[in-house]
């Protein structure tokens, strides 16, 4: 089948404008260095161009765009209200209202959980503690970095971002008034925490390259000029953040770089005091801290491989004091903790699933909570209760709608409290998802999760082949009642497990980065290669995709077997990695080194060279392409995807579109609002349908 042709619409062409870039006697020529002036109009011109080609390519199938936007939202609960939590004799939860884009947060008084399990909420009056769809009005993007309720439940502390920056102002709102006080503090980031007197609040602010690096202290209704700097961490390398224990009686300050981590505490009933340090930094040593009655619980690496679990007395938490609780296992990984007075739930991951594994620290007893299901996600939620024995976890998988489950560590009763409803008569058993294994060049067998529906697949089927590989961060199988617009007509959805994330433990991320970044690339491609083999796909059907570092993979993949997908979409894509490594005054390149390599080395300027997407492309017939990106993003510089589409456009050989959409107002993670989000997957969507030559009829009964 042959690849379906661009529309006559005429893309936009960039002005070539060499900029030399030279080190290590190595020279570069950067045609189009030029559109990293954000000030300059010419460069908003070419993207507001860029923005009316995309519109243009897709006029064709602007109607199959809108009939997929109503699906979507055909399919969700659009008034609906999250699961709600117990806490200090507050039922607090959610809701969102049909018609309005953000959540509204509510509770309700009540001390039983009578009910609970179909989510009933006590019948006492509700309090709107925070509308966010009143704080977006007059904003076209808004999002809410944190909303944090003080101890005594008489306060909220919310921070909130307009432009995409992720630059946000923070404000305190007194529930009884219902109304904002005068305290405003402005350019705060996130991480946040309220002190035991709620009076006094902990918040973090970025430098001028928007990494975290500050932690202040508020008192409320003191000047913001006389708020104290509490913790600065010098290293351009290492994060800051700061958050309060569940047990609300410790204060934790956290500093991190990609490979090395430090914790400082103090009493939340001493707020004033100097933070005090668990254990000094030590090079390739990570922890992280929580507390439970009398001792610290220390997750840590410190000689293990894939972490494990320890305790420190609050009088003596230095490293020589710290005590084995759950030694390291073979085959797994121990990520996080959720620590309960009696109980410790443990986040592991092993057999490439993440697992919750419940510790009784009474008598010693770890099991595993046992899932339906034999590919799944869960993690811990909204269980804000330290004294409490019951556990709440969010449960999804390719098939199951998300639902929020509690489950009683003790029995190990499970009780579903609500699960996501999906409308327009879905039946999970209509769909099959499967474990694959793909084999790569070196011999590492690398898993893929799939998802179809039963009784359409062919040889010739369409396939979206989803990849990220990168920070150690795991694509689990999870639920997308979006996806099923896909599904519903005939394609099959597949997520690639590669090397560079955390699914299979700690050596599957260290394999995949740094100097072997490439296995990265070698596991999609294998990955493709075998969906072909098994007769899910064929090439001329397969399209790709990928966000951010993900967005470098489908790149890279690209340049190296552009003959292998039929269609790509690259969303606020990380291609330009060279130029931006080498860059330290851009946002997050410093911390960045320990993740890609810092290419001030000679040796990882090369290996970063030799895949970075802008780079390496070159002459080739690419597949049709749709590339996004953000004006205000700090995470991933529009440029990026600008200077990339560009390029490609040049060294196309074959008549595919390949376009670029630039959220004018927005940052890294894309439109604010869950209607302009469903529009924007509605869109993505339709790109790669309409690309296929696949119309608006589903195609399974």
């Amino acid at each position: 089948m042959e690849r379906v042709k661009v529309t006559p619409a005429r893309p936009p062409v960039a002005a070539e404008r060499p900029h030399v870039l030279e080190a290590h006697g190595d020279r570069r020529v950067d045609p189009y260095y030029w559109l990293r002036d954000k000030q300059n109009p010419e460069v908003i011109a070419y993207l507001e161009a860029e923005n009316a080609y995309a519109e243009a390519v897709m006029a064709g199938g602007a109607e199959l765009e809108e009939k997929l936007y109503r699906e979507i939202i055909g399919r969700v609960q659009e008034t609906d209200t999250s699961a709600p939590t117990l806490f200090k004799g507050w039922w607090s939860y959610t809701r969102t209202v049909e018609g309005l884009d953000y959540e509204i947060y509510c509770r309700r008084r009540g001390e039983s959980d009578a009910g609970h399990a179909q989510g009933a909420l006590p019948d006492t009056p509700e309090e709107v503690l925070l509308d966010a769809n009143e704080l977006a009005k007059g904003h076209p993007y808004f999002e809410l970095g944190y909303v944090e309720r003080s101890p005594d439940e008489n306060l909220i502390a919310y921070a909130s971002d307009v432009d995409g920056s992720e630059l946000h102002e923070l404000r305190f709102r007194d529930l009884a008034r219902a109304a904002d006080l005068d305290d405003v503090v402005g350019g705060v980031y996130y991480g946040a925490a309220w002190s035991a007197d709620s009076k006094t609040f902990f918040y973090v602010k970025p430098d001028k390259a928007m990494r975290p690096f500050q932690v202040w202290r508020h008192t409320l209704g003191a000047p913001t000029e006389e708020d104290v700097l509490v913790f600065q961490e010098d290293d351009e390398r290492f994060e800051v953040s700061i958050e309060l224990s569940k047990s609300e009686r410790y204060i934790f300050i956290s500093t991190a770089s990609q490979v090395t981590s430090e914790y400082h505490y103090l009493r939340s009933d001493e707020p004033e005091a100097e933070p005090a340090i668990i254990e000094p930094r030590r090079t390739d040593i990570e922890y992280s801290v929580d507390h439970q009655d009398d001792r610290f619980l220390i997750l840590t690496n410190d000689g293990a491989t894939n972490f494990r679990l320890m305790a420190a007395p609050t009088a003596s938490p230095g490293r020589e004091s710290w005590t084995d609780v759950v030694p390291e296992r073979a085959g797994v990984r121990l990520n996080f903790t959720d620590v309960h007075k009696g109980h410790v739930v443990l986040g592991q991951r092993s057999d490439g699933l993440e697992r919750l594994e419940v510790l009784n620290c009474t008598t010693g007893d770890l099991h595993i909570v046992a899932q339906p299901d034999a590919a799944y996600t869960a993690f811990p939620g909204s269980s804000p209760n330290y004294d409490s024995s019951v556990m709440r976890f969010f449960y999804t998988s390719l098939t199951a709608p998300w639902a929020a489950v509690d489950y009683e560590m003790e029995t190990r009763d499970r009780t579903i409290v609500k699960e996501q409803p999906v409308r327009g008569g879905y039946n999970r058993d209509d769909y099959l998802t499967e474990r694959l294994w793909a084999v790569a060049p070196d011999g590492v067998r690398v898993p893929i999760s799939i998802v179809y529906r039963k009784h359409v697949r062919t040889k010739a089927s369409p396939l979206l082949l989803y990849g990220y590989g990168a920070y150690e961060h795991s694509n689990d199988p999870m639920f997308d009642p979006a996806r099923l617009s896909l599904l519903d007509r005939g394609f099959a959805f597949a997520i690639a497990h590669v090397r560079g994330g955390g699914e299979m433990g700690r050596e599957w991320y260290e394999n995949g980065k740094l100097l072997r970044k490439r296995n990265t690339f070698d596991d999609f491609i294998a990955c493709a290669l075998q969906l072909v083999a098994d007769g899910y796909t064929i090439p001329e059907r397969l399209a790709i995709r990928g966000r951010s570092a993900g967005g470098l993979l489908i790149g890279a993949v690209l340049n190296e077997r552009p003959d292998l997908f039929g269609c790509a979409v690259a969303q606020v894509p990380f291609v330009d990695a060279l130029t931006t490594m080498l860059d330290d005054k851009l946002p997050l390149t410093v911390n960045e080194y320990d993740e890609w390599g810092n290419p001030a080395q000679p040796e990882y300027y090369s290996y970063i060279k030799s895949y970075s997407p802008y780079d390496n492309v070159r002459p080739a017939s690419y597949p049709a392409l749709l590339v996004t990106g953000g004006l205000n993003d700090p995470r991933v510089s529009y440029w990026e995807p600008a200077k990339w589409v560009a390029r490609l456009r040049t060294a196309n050989r074959s008549d595919c579109a390949i376009v670029m959409k630039t959220q004018m107002g927005a940052g890294h993670m894309g439109p604010s609002g869950r209607y302009e989000s469903w529009r924007e997957e509605a869109f993505v969507m339709a790109f790669v349908l309409s690309r296929f030559g696949i119309d608006g009829q589903r195609r399974a009964g």
